[in-house]
Formats: structure tokens, sequence, C-alpha cells
């Protein structure tokens, strides 16, 4: 039997793996894709509209920047480990340009490695064992695993669906939160595509201040397919006593393979996740840096085309929901559609069914949280033929048939 690299090499291991490791699993997708890489090897036409990986380019200018700056042999040593100063000033200007944000790019911007890195470096500097963790119970897997690898303990707090997955904060009132050090958030929020409004946001600052909670908000979605005007957290008065926020390229400005994000907070917050980041990397390549800096001034006709995009292919994806007999919200912002099931279906095995019988993967819900056990996620990082494929596969779909 044929077992890949990372089964083949299990046996060999003689040394005892780190307790901290003793409740991570391999990430869903990882497992899955490796699978389906497998189905593709035996000559299965695999269609894959579950990932939310953008599949179109970065603008030319961005491009044309890395090219020119990677020919620069004085550009190839190691980057400061505070990022560039042409990309901190360029983020402080996308931010007061697109959040009405002021912010020091001195001490208040920490670039990163992609914003997926910040969620360990802030879980690594503020919290010990034993601290617990306000974890959205639908959300991205990485908040509750980095909270598990570091030894402190996850808190599931609800999201109420019939308020537009927003917080419940009443009932977090009601419990002992005396050991939370720190709470999640995310707007407008992955998997659910639910906005939120500043009203909301000032709740939560005051909610964080009354619980002495450093609140932690991850912001790449609010220029993809969103009709209000785009929110920071940090531009409520009084924010920056207890809010970081964490923003990405990838999704925003279609360079998710780049692996460049920022954070954006108080200074002092800053400088202490600093002091563990410049233990872990050595910070981003310079002409990578320099290449976001020029895509942080892409044209609001950039992202209107790239949004229209995603607009048409939306509008596909809508019709194969229809198709599976989902439900969902047509107000929901980002690159995803979360959809429910018809009454009674579970997830995990609708979604075997569509890839077996159909050759299609969807993302399953429950990967978000085990609220999510009878929802799917579809992605809108798939060309608008290929998502009409998979409605012609679909046309025929029945229930009764499973």
């Amino acid at each position: 039997m044929h077992l890949n690299f990372f089964q083949a090499n299990k046996r060999l291991m003689i040394i005892d793996i780190a307790k901290r490791l003793g409740a991570t699993k391999e990430y869903y997708f990882s497992v899955k894709l490796q699978e389906i890489r497998k189905m593709i090897a035996e000559g299965k036409d695999v269609i894959n509209i579950a990932i939310g990986s953008p599949d179109l380019p970065p603008s030319e200018e961005t491009i044309n920047s890395l090219i020119e700056n990677v020919k620069n042999p004085r550009l190839h040593d190691y980057p400061p480990y505070q990022g560039l100063p042409q990309l901190r000033k360029s983020i402080k200007k996308w931010c007061e340009s697109t959040y009405n944000i002021q912010l020091d790019e001195e001490s208040e911007i920490l670039p990163l490695i992609g914003s997926k890195e910040g969620i360990t470096h802030i879980s690594l500097t503020f919290l010990d064992p034993g601290d617990e963790v306000l974890v959205p119970e639908l959300g991205y897997p990485a908040y509750r695993a980095v909270t598990e690898m570091i030894g402190a303990i996850p808190r599931i707090y609800e999201l109420d669906e019939n308020n537009n997955w927003q917080p419940n904060l009443s009932a977090l009132e009601n419990e002992d939160l005396s050991r939370v050090k720190l709470m999640w958030v995310n707007y407008p929020h992955m998997p659910t595509g639910a906005s939120i409004d500043i009203n909301m946001f000032e709740k939560l600052i005051e909610f964080a201040k009354r619980h002495h909670i450093l609140l932690c908000h991850d912001n790449p979605y609010s220029l993809v397919l969103n009709t209000n005007d785009p929110i920071s957290i940090l531009s409520i008065p009084g924010a920056k006593d207890v809010a970081l926020e964490l923003h990405s390229f990838s999704k925003s400005h279609n360079m998710a393979g780049w692996r460049i994000g920022w954070l954006a907070g108080q200074k002092d917050y800053i400088y202490n996740i600093f002091k563990v980041k410049s233990n872990v990397d050595t910070g981003i390549f310079k002409p990578l840096q320099l290449a976001a800096a020029r895509a942080l001034e892409n044209t609001k006709e950039w992202h209107d085309e790239r949004n229209e995009t995603y607009r048409r292919r939306r509008s596909v994806a809508y019709d194969i929901l229809d198709l599976l007999g989902c439900q969902y919200d047509r107000k929901q912002v980002g690159m995803f559609i979360w959809a429910r099931l018809p009454e009674g279906t579970e997830a995990k095995e609708f979604i075997d069914h569509l890839l077996y019988n159909y050759l299609v993967f969807i993302a399953p819900g429950f990967i978000f949280g085990e609220k999510g056990k009878n929802y799917i996620r579809v992605s809108l990082c798939v060309d608008e033929e290929v998502l009409n494929k998979v409605k012609d596969r679909l046309s025929g779909f029945d229930y009764n048939k499973m």
C-alpha cells in the first residue's frame, strides 16, 4: 500500500512529541486535499470549490514592482525585523484613507509574514498556560489551534445567528471571565460572511475594558464584496487601549502566496509582540515588501473590477446552492457563501457524497466549529466557467438518492 511522506515517516519517530501537540490535529484541508490529489492521479476530474485561495493575480503594478526590485542586488540581504519604512508608511497612508484611522508607522504597525503568523505571535506574547481565550463558535481554526498549542484554554463563545452572527455579549456577561485574557473577533466574518457596524464594535470595546480582555480583530475581508464602508475596530475611540487588528494582503490584493500582512495597535502592545517576532523570524524579503507597498496604491477601479468578477461568480454559486436545496443570506460579505443544508442533513456525509458521486468538493461547515455541522461553504476563488461546470454536474442532484 502506498503511503505519503508523512505517513511513512511516522514509523521512524522514537522521541515523544511535546504535550502541546496532543490536541492538535492536521488541518482538515491538508488531509482532504491529499485524498483529492490521489483521486485526480487516478484519472478522476475532481473540481474543488472549497479553498479560499484567490485565483486572480495581483495588480500589474505590484508584479512589476517585484520584478524590478528582485533584480536589484542590494535588496537580497536580511530585511529589518520591523519591516521596511516604505511599507510601514504605505500601510499608515492606506489605513488613513480606507478606515480614517491614524497610526504611527514607527511604533503602531508591524509587518508580518501573513496574518496567520500574527495569531501565533499575539498568543505567545500575552498568554500563559492556563489562561483562557474567547474563541467564536464559528471561525478560523487557527484561533483555537494556536491557543491549545501554547497551553492556554479556548472558551467557545456563542454567535447569534438571528443577529447577523454577532457575539452574544449579554450571555458572556453572566459568565465567570476572571481567567479570560484575550478574545478573537473577525468581521466581516469568516465563514458566515456577516458584517458588523460601529455600534457593535463600540459594545465590544466597552466589554473588553470592563473585563480587562485584549480584543484581537482579524480583518482580511473588508474590501471583498462589501457594499458598506470598510470598518476598522481601531477607528473606535479608545479602541487602542484594548484592541489589536490583523490585516492581510491575501484576499484584498490577491497575494495569498506572497505571505505578507501586518498588525496594528498601541505601541506597547506592538513592541512586546515585536520581541517575540524578532526571535522567531528574520522578516520579509525586501522586494516583497516594496511590492506590497505598491499594492496599497491599487486604484478603486482595480478593486471594483475584482469584486465584479466575484459578483458574477457568486451568481453561479447561488444557482449551485439552489440545486442543492440550501438556504443562504444574499447580504454576505467576502469571497465565500455560507449556506445551511436542508433540515436533518449533516455536512460530513453530504460533502463525501458530492465528492465521490459528482467529483465536486465543497468545504463542510464543521471545520469552522461544531455549530457548522449542518452548513457548507462555497468559495468564489474559482473561475466562472468551472463553477458552471459544477452547476451542470449537479443539475440532476436528488436528495432521495443519497
